[in-house]
């Protein structure tokens, strides 16, 4: 199911960026869609709420 999810954020991404991006190429929204899965916006230090933390976490 987890994978289901992804892949339908995904596609709605494309669609998203098609729509901003009407005259852009295949290539061009790939590109962006790249982009956005390695940058995360709005979750750059992960969906979890608190602080980021090292990880893997070091032996006290």
């Amino acid at each position: 199911m987890a994978f289901e999810l992804h892949d339908a954020g995904v596609a709605l991404m494309r669609q998203n960026l098609r729509r901003r991006l009407p005259e852009a190429s295949e290539e061009d929204i790939d590109e962006r869609l790249a982009d956005w899965l390695r940058e995360r916006p709005g979750a750059e230090f992960g969906d979890a709420e608190g602080r980021p933390v090292p990880w893997p976490r070091r032996a006290p």
